[in-house]
């Protein structure tokens, strides 16, 4: 698999990733035993870095993960912190707090150091704090962690990230149904160093093209409860797109997948070839899902029809939904 240096943390990871939200919570029963072979599956294919949090089965998803790092070392893992806290306020974003969250997820993980550990969707304040980003250097100079970046839901948040010396990755959502970033985001990340992480790159599945207006979702998974925002961030949810216009959107996307591959590996291979991305994120519930999110990366890439159409769909579709907010 083709790999690319994830920003300032100087490692070099394969361009697609795993996201374990999956494997944690919100999307439904997953076993654990299919979630350490979807793990394993996801290695085997090539992928060398994964992504979770602390909040995902409140630290399920990284003790999952540390169990598989026990027979398989040198995968990077990204986790976040800041979300088990409710409400999450600015003032909660303390040094103390840090050093306990960070703690807990080593104690989850398995191991001294945190490859990567980022601010999972903080209030917008945060981004502001000199006060915060100090902790997160002292926490460095300590060896907990060997570099931090932030997960971010707006890209105004994401350029005041960007602008921070000490921030090493960038996590934003990026998919054919949320172009926001293409335009400033991955440019300033390129010229800084940054490291730009995709993630929700198939729209909660809409890009997977298997959905139809008769599909439903269990009543535990976010794609069932989180509709209109209920529980968090609506734009986490098919990447805040009406379920309809997505569908629709998806329809006039599907001519466009190459020959031999799925609608979820063209979605996927869309996201590699956008200059700045350094590692896209899709979740997996099973081994074969893995395998073929893997598989994305070596696919051609996409010629420039295929860039306009993908463009074209947004604006006349999508863009009215998300364009103003995302």
């Amino acid at each position: 698999m083709e790999e690319r240096v994830l920003g300032r943390t100087g490692r070099r990871v394969g361009v697609v990733g795993l996201g374990a939200w999956q494997l944690g919570a919100d999307w439904g029963e997953v076993a654990e035993d299919d979630a350490l072979a979807t793990l394993a599956a996801a290695a085997d294919a090539g992928v060398t870095f994964v992504d979770t949090a602390d909040a995902y089965g409140d630290g399920l998803s990284e003790r999952l993960i540390g169990r598989f790092l026990k027979t398989r070392p040198g995968v990077t893992v990204a986790t976040k912190m800041g979300r088990r806290v409710m409400p999450q306020e600015p003032g909660v974003y303390t040094l103390d707090n840090f050093r306990a969250w960070t703690d807990r997820s080593r104690a989850n993980l398995g191991v001294d150091v945190l490859d990567l550990v980022q601010l999972h969707c903080p209030p917008t304040p945060v981004y502001s704090s000199d006060q915060v980003f100090d902790a997160l250097d002292t926490l460095v100079a300590e060896q907990r962690i060997a570099a931090y970046g932030v997960s971010v839901e707006t890209r105004e948040e994401a350029l005041r990230a960007i602008a921070r010396p000490g921030v090493a990755t960038v996590q934003i959502i990026l998919n054919m149904l949320r172009l926001g970033p293409l335009d400033e985001v991955l440019p300033a990340a390129r010229a800084a160093g940054v490291g730009v992480i995709a993630r929700v790159p198939l729209a909660s599945g809409l890009l997977s093209g298997k959905y139809d207006e008769h599909t439903t979702f269990p009543e535990n998974d976010h794609r069932t409860y989180n509709r209109a925002g209920e529980a968090f961030d609506v734009g986490e949810t098919f990447s805040g797109v009406d379920f309809a216009t997505g569908l629709a959107a998806v329809r006039r996307l599907a001519p466009l997948v190459p020959e031999g591959a799925t609608m979820a590996q063209f979605a996927l291979r869309w996201i590699v070839d956008q200059p700045g991305v350094s590692v896209v994120i899709p979740g997996a519930r099973n081994p074969a899902q893995a395998r073929a999110n893997a598989a994305a990366a070596g696919l051609a890439p996409l010629p420039p029809q295929a860039l306009r159409v993908v463009r074209d769909v947004y604006d006349d579709l999508i863009a009215p939904q998300v364009a103003a907010r995302w």
